[in-house]
């Protein structure tokens, strides 16, 4: 189901057989670096994740993470989208996407577009982002896309320190 279109990127929901993509996603060294290490090592694994994860979160909330990819050749390139975590207030918005697919601009058209979807249909006034202490290129991206950092926040009570950034959408 398509969530939004940009002039090159598709955005929609993500669905099972999208584990091989996921599969090669949550196992980049970017991921594994900022993001963490989900164990996700087969096909399978990959297809849990993607049921449990987004598509629960589209059935409970009517939102969740989204696939990214490239409009013609519909070749998946990341990931971007909204989620509710039970330790933050607001909604939080998170991407990643492949190194190949780095540097073109496609994260801050994909997250642009991904809050414009959360204000104008999810009705949001207000989304944060999380991102590990020395994520500085997410960091920047946020910063673009008009968050400002709020100080720090654990997800975890012996979890690690992470960047809080806050923006609102009014």
């Amino acid at each position: 189901m398509d969530v939004v279109e940009t002039e090159r990127l598709r955005i929609r929901r993500l669905e099972a057989g999208d584990a091989p993509f996921i599969l090669e996603l949550v196992n980049d060294p970017s991921w594994l670096q900022y993001i963490g290490d989900k164990g996700v090592r087969t096909l399978q694994a990959a297809e849990r994740y993607i049921v449990d994860g987004p598509m629960a979160m589209y059935e409970r909330l009517g939102f969740g993470l989204y696939l990214v990819e490239l409009k013609g050749p519909g070749e998946p390139i990341g990931i971007c989208g909204v989620i509710k975590r039970e330790t933050l207030d607001d909604v939080d918005l998170g991407f990643s996407f492949l190194l190949r697919f780095r540097r073109n601009g496609y994260a801050f058209e994909a997250a642009s577009a991904v809050m414009a979807y959360a204000r104008r249909v999810l009705g949001l006034c207000r989304i944060v982002a999380v991102t590990s202490l020395h994520n500085h290129p997410s960091g920047k991206l946020l910063e673009k896309l008009g968050f400002r950092c709020d100080g720090t926040v654990k997800l975890q009570a012996a979890g690690e320190d992470l960047k809080l950034y806050i923006a609102d959408l009014a």
